[in-house]
């Protein structure tokens, strides 16, 4: 059950193996990174809790291994109090605390919070609340401390992404349907703040930064979109560099940057200190907005002009409705979001310069395909679980930075 230590690599510019741990039955559902230890803290589809502390030799060993009644599906871990919150497949949440040696595990209470698969789970240490939410279309919150429920909220999805913020005490919830919620808390109430969505799928990761007061949502529809909640000029920003869903996000506050990674492996680090633009909405139109040129709807159009109609295309730059003649360029915009080459109009591709072009992003492979990421930013450490039932820490200092 040992997990394989990685020698000191070169310094550059990629994240770096710092070790990996792969004594697992199952797909690892969930792991944080233990902050001030040289540990992790893993739950798993085998329905094991496991701590791991490296030991003098370099290698990880588990100093605490408990099996729970069924799946767990996700975490929530505090490691002020060291209370660790455990969702599982049948709706339940079990609660613990690790002794400050990480070597011993104690119950400390279960709450029946929903009647399906608990999806999301966060411990709110300020106000003493355990904020969930399942795959029974509801979102709940709890007392840490007496164990009673204080409110629920039904969702029109199941919810697959949840962030809190303490000052204003806003839940962002995002669900299947695409959709963010934000919900007002109170003690034993929540009022319905606003909705929005941005996504053609379902979101499948959220990330909030309370310095910034932005909101990122991760997607299946392989999109991130920065929601600037603060500005509250409803600016959302697209970033699209993933070939595949969305399945963790984590903000670097000290250097404003984004750390996403995807299912097919990709770690990516996006610099968000930069003056990105919004991407226009796509216009709609009968008619090329260049050449005139009918579309093939447009019968009307096709029979006085004598023309056959085209295929409708959108510039990415402008977002007019073009033909495939007028738009035969393709160009990266990385402050628009599109690290990769996208369609534009003849007339965009002309106005972008070398350093429109210039990249705003790193591209780094995991080499497994990745269902959970949590970033320790006091180490600088990035923990990757993927479906090779293999848990990674990657020193990412050379990267975020």
């Amino acid at each position: 059950m040992a997990a394989e230590t990685q020698g000191a690599p070169p310094r550059d510019r990629t994240p770096s193996l710092r070790s990996s741990v792969d004594a697992f039955q199952d797909v690892v559902s969930a792991a944080v990174i233990i902050p001030r230890e040289d540990g992790v803290i893993s739950v798993s589809e085998d329905r094991t809790i496991r701590v791991w502390l490296k030991r003098d030799s370099g290698q990880y060993w588990p100093s605490v291994y408990h099996t729970m009644p069924s799946s767990c599906t996700c975490m929530s871990f505090n490691p002020e109090t060291r209370r660790l919150s455990i969702g599982m497949d049948t709706g339940n949440v079990s609660e613990f605390i690790l002794s400050e040696d990480y070597n011993k595990m104690t119950p400390t209470n279960t709450y029946q919070a929903h009647q399906g698969k608990v999806s999301a789970l966060l411990f709110v240490l300020e106000m003493e609340w355990l904020l969930s939410a399942g795959q029974d279309k509801s979102f709940t919150w709890h007392c840490s401390e007496s164990g009673q429920q204080l409110g629920t909220h039904r969702t029109s999805s199941w919810v697959s992404g949840l962030q809190f913020d303490v000052e204003t005490r806003h839940a962002f919830v995002g669900d299947q349907s695409g959709q963010v919620t934000i919900l007002k808390l109170e003690q034993d109430s929540c009022s319905l703040v606003t909705t929005f969505k941005g996504h053609t799928g379902n979101v499948t990761a959220l990330c909030w930064d309370p310095v910034q007061r932005v909101l990122f949502s991760g997607s299946s529809d392989h999109s991130i979109i920065m929601w600037d909640i603060g500005g509250r000029k409803g600016t959302a920003i697209e970033l699209q560099g993933h070939g595949e869903k969305i399945e963790g996000l984590c903000y670097a506050t000290h250097t404003r940057q984004l750390i996403s990674c995807s299912s097919d492996g990709a770690i990516v680090v996006w610099n968000m200190d930069v003056a990105r633009q919004e991407t226009p909405e796509w216009l709609d139109s009968d008619s090329c907005q260049k050449c005139e040129q009918p579309f093939f709807w447009n019968f009307k159009q096709m029979w006085d002009t004598k023309k056959i109609g085209l295929r409708q295309h959108h510039c990415r730059k402008c977002g007019q409705a073009v033909c495939g003649k007028c738009s035969s360029k393709r160009s990266s915009i990385p402050l628009m979001g599109f690290e990769f080459e996208v369609r534009v109009c003849d007339g965009c591709f002309g106005s972008i310069t070398d350093e429109d072009r210039a990249p705003t992003a790193t591209f780094h492979n995991s080499k497994h395909n990745i269902v959970y990421m949590h970033y320790e930013p006091a180490t600088g450490c990035l923990l990757t679980s993927g479906t090779d039932k293999v848990i990674k820490l990657w020193d990412m200092t050379a990267v975020v930075s």
